[in-house]
């Protein structure tokens, strides 16, 4: 869905443009930082997916919002996505190499980078520029298949059931792609999803996004934003992360409970008093053997497909 940004009127304090004072206003990085977070949040809530059922909810002033990558699901998905479309020669073996070490990292540590947030954000947009919405959607739902479904936290999963059981909606909300993150809300029967919105004209998609990734602020953008629209009250709502750039999030609702968090998340729910739950088997002294193992299998797997798909194209065949 391409987006139109429209002028209001100027904000107070600004300063006025005359002819005689050719000034221009300053933005600066926090503002635009700010501005990009909203557009984001209102974009993704303007995109949401309706219900799948087309009866009323039995309660339809509470709902829970729940953030995917390290809380539904075991790591990242867009590098769940990645994978996927290197095996489908979207790009190239060190591209995912890059993808395999941060995706090691960040299932074993739990903790997101902004740096690698923001590299997995520009290879995104850079392969799927061109691209048509339709075959994104077509080739997340077979990756969700091949290699996502297996990764669901069970214990997450029967807190989203446990919402749907008493009548409740439930969204899912991350900074995934909004087509990704509708696919796995729909395979999970859940209500829908508020996902980072890439623009595309035409049913194809131009490379930019619209405002920036549905990432900290920009949830809690978005959650405002559907619950105006959908007449939620959000003391009665419930809200489920793994990170503490979700804290904007967390503190809308009024039963906030962390999910698999990291070191900084529990702390801060430790000391507002929230709901912790941990299905992480491992513990952090043992995550210490267990990272550069998951590097390695990271890497060797990644080294062994790039192989066979080289000996699959000079035609020599399988190993």
């Amino acid at each position: 869905m391409s987006a139109e940004n429209g002028s209001g009127p100027p904000a107070q304090g600004r300063p006025s443009l005359t002819s005689g004072t050719p000034r221009r206003a300053r933005t600066t990085p926090r503002r635009d930082l700010k501005v990009r977070s909203k557009l984001a949040g209102e974009a993704s809530s303007a995109a949401r997916e309706v219900e799948s059922s087309l009866e009323a909810p039995a309660d339809p002033t509470a709902a829970a919002f729940f953030d995917v990558d390290n809380t539904i699901i075991q790591g990242a998905s867009i590098f769940h996505l990645a994978r996927g479309l290197h095996r489908r020669q979207f790009f190239t073996t060190r591209d995912i190499l890059g993808a395999a070490w941060k995706q090691a990292y960040f299932r074993v540590v739990g903790v997101e980078d902004p740096e690698h947030v923001a590299e997995a954000r520009s290879s995104a947009l850079a392969f799927i520029k061109g691209h048509r919405v339709e075959e994104l959607v077509a080739i997340g739902e077979e990756i969700f298949d091949e290699t996502m479904a297996e990764r669901i936290w069970p214990g997450t999963r029967a807190l989203a059931q446990m919402h749907l059981d008493q009548g409740q909606r439930v969204w899912l909300v991350t900074a995934a792609p909004v087509e990704i993150a509708t696919t796995i809300a729909g395979r999970l029967g859940l209500t829908g999803a508020l996902g980072t919105v890439a623009e595309h004209v035409d049913g194809v998609y131009t490379g930019a996004l619209v405002g920036d990734l549905l990432h900290g602020p920009a949830k809690a953008e978005a959650v405002l934003g559907l619950a105006e629209a959908e007449g939620l009250d959000l003391d009665r709502c419930a809200a489920y992360s793994d990170s503490y750039n979700d804290v904007p999030m967390l503190s809308l609702v009024g039963d906030p409970c962390v999910i698999n968090p990291d070191a900084k998340l529990r702390d801060h729910a430790r000391e507002q008093g929230w709901r912790i739950r941990d299905y992480r088997t491992g513990r952090k002294a043992a995550r210490v053997g267990l990272f550069g193992a998951a590097v390695t299998g990271a890497v060797t797997g990644t080294v062994a497909a790039g192989l066979a798909l080289r000996r699959r194209q000079s035609g020599l065949g399988p190993f």
